[in-house]
């Protein structure tokens, strides 16, 4: 029989676990809202360009973003002319799902009081309220890594060499080589996983047990596509993530490791980094339990490889961002003392103003920074500079004239601004020139010699300065002539962003000078 004080624990925790899922809900509607105001930015844009020519695997990453926004565009608009929304869409949704299986693994831990403040920190924090509105890897990367670490708590709190245990092993397979498939970096989640069973002797026991071997074995089925991808592309995009993060030492170790903590404390807000990090370590000085134990390792582990990572390159804030689904777990999980909720409340409020101003300035400016130094201006005015772009276009006898851009964020965001679109078409509609600076996707599709015809004609969008700039120099011998059309300012209302000028490369005689290497 159950009693009334059992029935009414319950009923508490049904309504906790109910209240944790509307405060996920709502934040990802808002999520939603802001995603649809807010101009597309260059890397979205650049990833958008990827979902038109699906492939098992691109330059810089795997190919889940680019699944997520095919489907999207596919769902809220067409394709060839996507809105903003249609191309964050699943990426905001999947923001939703992190946000679920975060608070999902604080109620595990520690029950419905917990899933609620573990949802309330995920849903406030800077990282998510911005980060998790935008189409980037880190979307598909947090959800199918906050999912796949939901299942191996599950597997972990199981009888060892149990059914139920099989299950959530398998699980946590296929949601890992999602993550796989999301980025890179999602290899940190099995390698901590193993070193906190490797470490703590309860924890061995599960080498005896089918399930984190068949876990191993589904989620290198699930990536196989994206190995098969760049074994037929000679690794490049395994070697360009080694290289990009691993790679010899550049500039100041001592300035990426304060730009690395500086970040964090922008995208997590002060006091929660704080209280997450204490959390962290408490929980590894005196684990409960051995789930407890895998979660703090996980959080550790991630830090620690991009601590070492800023040694040798440049680490961007938003790398470390799996780290904190076990932090916002763990946090979630001790914070039971008054002293230690005073805190959360106050780094919470303090994540709100952050993210409000952060919302608001995206959308109508009101902090003063100038445009030009504003990285949240670099989505704005593209419509403009591609209309210019598009009426500097000349007639060529018998020809085509192309647009093209030097880099790889402007020609996506032309390509994007440019109606008319083809879908699935293997050259790009607008041309990478290409010349110098990192090596990209572009590198990898047809380029202007590729495509061009004698004759041809190339509308080329480069930065403006004093002289003839190096990549109009370039490709002068290989054109009939070259000429300094007009500006194509980049504007945030009234504010300029960027300057950049039209040249007309006319009668293209075959031919392309060499790339400068990075």
């Amino acid at each position: 029989m159950t009693t009334p004080d059992a029935a009414r624990g319950t009923e508490r925790e049904r309504r906790l676990r109910l209240a944790a899922v509307t405060v996920t809900v709502l934040a990802t509607l808002v999520r939603l809202l802001f995603a649809a105001r807010l101009p597309l930015f260059p890397d979205e844009t650049y990833y958008w360009e990827w979902s038109r020519r699906l492939a098992g695997g691109y330059f810089d990453h795997p190919p889940m973003i680019a699944l997520l926004i095919r489907a999207g565009t596919a769902v809220l608009s067409a394709p060839i002319d996507p809105s903003a929304l249609g191309v964050r869409f699943w990426s905001v949704l999947a923001g939703g799902v992190t946000g679920l299986a975060t608070s999902a693994i604080a109620w595990r831990l520690a029950g419905g009081a917990a899933a609620v403040r573990a949802a309330v920190i995920f849903a406030l924090m800077p990282l998510a309220a911005s980060g998790l509105a935008l189409a980037t890897p880190d979307a598909p990367l947090l959800a199918t890594s906050a999912v796949g670490l939901y299942f191996v708590v599950r597997a972990l709190q199981s009888p060892i060499r149990s059914r139920e245990s099989l299950l959530w092993w398998s699980g946590a397979g296929l949601a890992l080589g999602l993550a796989f498939a999301s980025k890179y970096t999602s290899i940190l989640l099995p390698l901590t996983i193993t070193a906190a069973v490797l470490v703590r002797p309860s924890l061995r026991a599960r080498l005896r047990e089918p399930g984190p071997y068949v876990a191993c074995v589904l989620a290198t089925l699930v990536f196989l596509p994206v190995l098969q991808w760049n074994a037929t592309h000679d690794w490049i995009s395994f070697r360009f993530q080694i290289q990009h993060g691993l790679g010899a030492p550049k500039g100041s170790a001592l300035k990426r490791e304060l730009d690395l903590i500086g970040g964090q404390l922008g995208l997590v807000s002060p006091i929660v980094f704080a209280l997450m990090a204490y959390a962290v370590w408490r929980t590894i000085r005196r684990p409960l339990d051995d789930v407890r134990f895998a979660l703090a390792v996980v959080a550790v582990g991630s830090w620690v490889f991009f601590v070492y990572s800023a040694m040798r390159r440049s680490v961007e804030p938003n790398w470390p961002a799996p780290s904190y689904i076990p932090g916002v777990a763990l946090l979630a999980a001790i914070a039971t003392t008054e002293g230690l909720q005073r805190w959360l409340r106050r780094g919470v409020a303090l994540a709100a103003v952050l993210v409000g101003v952060l919302y608001v300035h995206a959308l109508v400016p009101i902090l003063p920074i100038p445009a030009r130094r504003d990285p949240l201006a670099r989505n704005e005015g593209w419509s403009g500079v591609a209309a210019r772009m598009n009426e500097a276009k000349v007639p060529v006898g018998g020809g085509v004239s192309r647009l093209g851009a030097a880099r790889y964020q402007d020609v996506s965001e032309l390509a994007y601004h440019t109606t008319g679109e083809g879908l699935g078409e293997p050259t790009p509609s607008v041309i990478c020139t290409c010349l110098s600076g990192r090596h990209n996707q572009y590198d990898l599709w047809p380029g202007f010699p590729q495509v061009a015809k004698p004759g041809d004609a190339l509308i080329l969008l480069l930065d403006e300065s004093a002289g003839v700039p190096e990549t109009s120099a370039a490709l002068a011998p290989y054109f009939a002539t070259v000429s300094r059309g007009a500006l194509a300012p980049q504007l945030r209302g009234d504010d300029t962003v960027s300057v950049r000028r039209i040249w007309i490369l006319e009668g293209y005689r075959g031919g392309w000078p060499p790339r400068a290497e990075p």
